[in-house]
């Protein structure tokens, strides 16, 4: 299926000069939603994944179905302060600082095969950090899926995983 009509571009989003890839369209349209999902688990079935890790908060959209269509477990990553429980934080740099992310001290452990989900590769930082946060509770990281990378921003270079995209935009 070809999803890239289905991606609305927002000039100058979140600031002058970025031009946003916007999903929602895609999102709002049952076959293309479907048919995503089918496609980024595909690749991974029958490879024992336990747990799928969406990022907040556009990976909240995916990972579960995806979590669903292998048969596994979902996991939140967050931002600080939204998660209940004991988290191990990490930090990552922003063009304009740096932000944290968090996940729960036992959400994973040492058994599990993670796939990381997200929305869209950019730089690769909060995937990179995520990653950390991850491998910090001993899980096995078999790849992270995008329904875009973003190439032309490298953020592919900063990830030590497997990349399973299925966009690509150079």
């Amino acid at each position: 299926m070809d999803l890239k009509p289905l991606l609305r571009n927002v000039p100058d989003f979140p600031k002058p000069g970025i031009m946003f890839k916007d999903i929602t369209p895609l999102l709002g349209d049952p076959a293309a939603l479907a048919w995503s999902i089918s496609a980024l688990a595909k690749p991974f079935v029958g490879q024992g994944v336990t747990k799928v890790v969406g990022i907040e908060s556009r990976g909240f959209i995916l990972a579960p179905g995806i979590a669903v269509a292998l048969q596994a477990g979902f996991v939140p990553i967050r931002k600080p302060g939204k998660l209940p429980w004991k988290c191990h934080t990490e930090s990552y740099a922003l063009e304009y600082g740096t932000d944290r992310i968090e996940i729960h001290e036992d959400a994973i452990g040492t058994a599990d095969r993670v796939l990381m989900v997200d929305d869209v590769l950019a730089t690769g930082g909060t995937m990179a950090a995520a990653l950390r946060l991850v491998r910090r509770c001993g899980a096995n990281v078999l790849a992270a899926a995008f329904l875009v990378d973003l190439a032309f921003l490298g953020g592919s270079k900063k990830l030590d995983t497997p990349i399973h995209a299925l966009m690509t935009f150079d």
